[in-house]
């Protein structure tokens, strides 16, 4: 999971939750707004774990989006850890 941001010809700024499994390489949620707060997300994740179950790993990368106190309640409501990029094996980047 992670963010992708733009902007609009207007100059408004715009992020994109985007989670994906990376096995199957299906989009799981992809949510646009030009405000994204953490208790949005988590939300957003309790949705795609009521709508496709709870996920064995959940990988994300070192961004700060996903160090605040809202989503780390989350984490440890929903009882698994969230494994930074950084230690995770890319298939795509060999």
């Amino acid at each position: 999971m992670d963010f992708v941001s733009d902007a609009l010809t207007d100059g408004r700024r715009f992020r994109i939750l985007a989670v994906v499994d990376d096995f199957s390489r299906e989009n799981l949620v992809l949510v646009a707004d030009t405000s994204l707060s953490c208790q949005r997300v988590a939300r957003e994740l309790d949705r795609m774990i009521a709508e496709r179950g709870m996920p064995m790993t959940i990988v994300s990368d070192n961004g700060t989006e996903f160090t605040s106190m809202a989503i780390l309640k989350w984490i440890q409501k929903i009882g698994r850890k969230i494994t930074t990029g950084a230690g995770h094996i890319q298939p795509w980047r060999t």
